[in-house]
């Protein structure tokens, strides 16, 4: 039976290391797309320095409307200045950063301009009961409270703690790993983002995403073209992996499907692969070698019931 969902993703590679994560990512995507049933077909476009030498334009025609078609955007290179671009082509309102800390990780998300608007808030509560059903406001005003009051009382479920951000900041210094997602204001985000990194043995933003309401998102590591090491296999793919499932579970909906690539790149780090920038003095892993973990981890990194059924039908059988 062939899969009932299909999804388009626009790949902006750019250049650099951005080739060679934006092909692993694509193995990732193609074998969580098909443990979970689901087709995904990408549209690799012209973008930035390729485009340049193509084109002579870092943002060519047939890439803007690529990403306006598309169900999302995976851009391997997120300080690419071509990338402003493509967020002026489509409509986007909020943003999740995701902060990977040495038990788990933190999310954190808020609008994209100084209005807040409920269903900003809503996105978090409802990425927080996918997972450890507790948010964290973090703001102040009136207009601010009066909006989480009223989605707390939407989601029963989830636990709500209101902090200001002088309270806030040296909670998340200390002891990140007690956060589950956060939702805050704007001028917030960035330092609410770097405190939490600061504070948790190096730990630093692997993945943001920006969405709209309606449209595609765009997804994307946070590390810039690195092009000293571009060609030599090295590269560390672990946040290209992240903003991939990123992708899935909150540009297409695919939340268990995210869940299984997140959760396979954590067995591979608990199993101690690890590329040259994290290796210390030990053994490092080749960006193929590390991508070939990840995909070896995925069927054990499942935890969808349909999944678990049949195994538990196999094991008895």
């Amino acid at each position: 039976m062939s899969p009932s969902k299909r999804y388009t993703i626009a790949c902006l590679s750019g250049d650099g290391i951005g080739p060679e994560l934006m092909g692993e990512a694509s193995r990732s995507l193609a074998e969580v797309a098909r443990l979970h049933s689901f087709r995904i077909d990408e549209v690799h476009a012209p973008f930035a320095g390729e485009a340049v030498a193509r084109y002579g334009h870092p943002l060519p025609a047939e890439t803007r409307a690529a990403c306006r078609r598309a169900d999302a955007v995976l851009v391997a290179l997120t300080r690419e200045p071509a990338l402003e671009g493509v967020k002026a082509e489509l409509d986007l309102a909020w943003r999740i950063q995701r902060v990977r800390l040495p038990a788990g990780d933190l999310a954190i998300v808020s609008p994209l301009d100084d209005q807040l608007e409920p269903f900003v808030v809503r996105r978090a509560f409802d990425l927080a009961r996918s997972r450890r059903g507790r948010v964290t406001a973090v703001g102040e005003g009136e207009t601010w409270g009066t909006i989480v009051d009223w989605e707390a009382e939407r989601h029963p479920g989830v636990h709500v703690d209101r902090l200001t951000l002088s309270r806030a900041l040296p909670r998340l210094m200390e002891s990140a790993e007690d956060f589950c997602v956060v939702v805050t204001q704007r001028a917030h985000a960035e330092l609410v983002a770097d405190l939490a990194a600061t504070g948790n043995d190096g730990a630093r933003i692997v993945a943001s995403g920006r969405l709209s309401e309606h449209g595609p998102g765009v997804f994307g590591p946070t590390h810039g073209s690195a092009p000293d090491i571009a060609g030599q296999g090295v590269a560390n793919p672990s946040g290209m992996l992240l903003a991939a499932a990123l992708l899935l579970s909150e540009g297409l909906g695919e939340r268990v499907a995210g869940r299984t690539l997140e959760r396979a790149v954590s067995h591979a780090l608990a199993a101690g692969v690890r590329t040259a920038d994290l290796a210390g003095t030990g053994p490092a892993s080749t960006t193929r070698d590390f991508m070939d973990a990840v995909l070896a981890m995925m069927p054990s990194a499942r935890t969808d019931v349909e999944f678990l059924a049949r195994e538990a039908v196999v094991g008895t059988g």
